[in-house]
């Protein structure tokens, strides 16, 4: 039984996913599995590095076992809520998929309240299209990404076409979409910005 703290991670994600990925079309493949049902959303309780791995494997199994799914979404309710540590965490998720054989069938996506890319200012728009209002860890089936990219006609241009369609909204636009735009307080340590 999911608590009231899960409930309300739940229907944030479920909210962004709707207005913001979907409703501003940042990832134009989303609206397949969407439409047909194909993406799970799971809130994780772990407080842990240790225990969020864990159900990181859980999750992975899950895929595994259940082929309907294209695409799962763990919603980390309750830890890695810094960005640094966050980005740490990233690098344990991907030795589990190496280590257990899941490279190249599982694909990690990344997003975080406090997301900052390299070479980026915390307050540039460019940002938000990698923020989201939980850190999230979006195990994504790599056949579904290459089929995708196949069939998308300039698939480079996407995070330069975010970039530039975030930048024309207004304010109150961006608060509608993002309700934590311009108040969330920017941790540091960066990912590298897509080319």
């Amino acid at each position: 039984m999911q608590d009231r703290h899960g409930e309300i991670a739940l229907q944030s994600v479920q909210r962004w996913f709707e207005q913001a990925v979907l409703g501003l079309n940042l990832c134009p493949f989303a609206h397949k599995p969407q439409h047909e049902g194909r993406i799970e959303f799971i809130v994780s309780d772990a407080d842990s590095d240790e225990a969020c791995l864990s159900e990181l494997y859980l999750n992975c199994l899950k895929l595994d076992q259940h082929t309907e799914i294209e695409t799962l979404v763990m919603i980390c309710a309750r830890h890695l809520s810094h960005f640094e540590a966050y980005n740490r965490f990233l690098d344990l998720a991907d030795g589990l998929l190496i280590q257990e054989g899941w490279e190249g069938i599982y694909q990690l996506a990344s997003f975080h309240p406090d997301y900052v890319f390299t070479d980026t200012q915390p307050d540039a728009r460019a940002n938000w299209t990698n923020r989201s209002p939980y850190p999230l860890l979006h195990l994504i089936r790599e056949e579904s990404v290459t089929r995708a990219v196949e069939a998308h006609p300039d698939v480079d241009s996407i995070p330069q076409t975010n970039i530039k369609m975030l930048n024309q909204l207004s304010e109150s636009r961006m608060q509608q979409i993002f309700p934590g735009y311009r108040s969330s307080t920017i941790k540091r340590e960066t990912k590298k910005m897509p080319d």
